[in-house]
């Protein structure tokens, strides 16, 4: 019988070991908040309603798949992946990998990818950097954005690796976020490239804006960290570090900051920020 045709006053009798419904035995808080329990581990199996997506972001991803498949972006043959030196130590690729994601910050590839090479001339260590003058160090990183500020920054962070990791990096993004100079878009892709962990996704300004123009955000997001946190939310985790490599270099090639290239992208009658001609 079920309890939606029970007259008032009437309950039904109960197994061995059972507790009626409104009996003492099992409070009515406790109850709910095992029903709390039980939909928050539906929803984080991803079996809960509601779980916003957007609609057509699927056959965008595909899309700009297909118009990143030459692999002829800046991002590709002169991006953080390709500024280390294969050859060396474990311990040596991973610092330069961190020295190029410094470096890279409000900087064109092109640029970061030629200081890293003069870097590596002169032989790119720790112990080396600690070694040099500052203003030695500002004349080969130059002409980096901000240069004066990183070669402080680069100085102090190469400092704490020797003292406290061993001339290492650090292994989480918490712990790499606490260096100078080192920023969530730079410690996430550090993780990625030095050591091939995906912990989150890589926000810099050419996926920020391109997740707000797609629409991939819930509502605007005002800053490259909020987009992370929202893309996190809903975005598949598989996907969480190949779409930093896709969106940098379709930015770089149709979805420009300014002049976007619209009637060359595939998105063209999907995207709702398309100019249409």
């Amino acid at each position: 019988v079920k309890a939606a045709f029970l007259k008032p006053g009437i309950s039904l009798p109960c197994r061995a070991g059972s507790q009626p419904q409104g009996t003492p035995g099992v409070p009515r808080q406790s109850r709910s908040r095992r029903r709390r329990k039980s939909v928050a581990i539906a929803y984080e199996a991803g079996q809960g309603e509601g779980r916003w997506e957007p609609p057509l972001w699927r056959e965008q991803l595909q899309h700009i798949r297909e118009m990143r498949s030459s692999r002829d972006a800046p991002v590709d043959e002169m991006g953080v992946q390709r500024c280390y030196d294969s050859s060396a130590p474990p311990e040596v690729r991973r610092y330069q990998v961190l020295l190029a994601l410094m470096l890279s910050s409000q900087t064109k590839d092109q640029v970061t990818s030629a200081a890293m090479l003069r870097l590596r001339r002169r032989g790119l260590t720790v112990d080396s950097v600690l070694q040099m003058e500052d203003e030695t160090l500002g004349q080969i990183i130059y002409p980096v954005g901000f240069w004066r500020n990183k070669v402080k920054y680069i100085k102090q962070t190469t400092a704490i690796l020797k003292q406290k990791y061993g001339g290492d990096i650090p292994s989480t993004v918490e712990e790499l976020v606490q260096l100078p100079g080192v920023g969530p878009k730079m410690a996430h892709l550090a993780m990625h490239i030095a050591w091939d962990s995906v912990a989150g996704i890589a926000v810099d300004t050419h996926v920020h804006r391109i997740s707000n123009r797609l629409k991939w955000v819930k509502k605007e997001t005002k800053n490259p960290e909020e987009t992370r946190v929202a893309l996190e939310e809903w975005l598949p985790r598989d996907l969480w570090k190949e779409i930093n490599w896709l969106l940098v270099g379709f930015g770089q090639q149709t979805c420009l900051p300014v002049n976007p290239r619209c009637s060359q992208c595939l998105n063209q009658d999907i995207c709702p920020a398309a100019k249409r001609l």
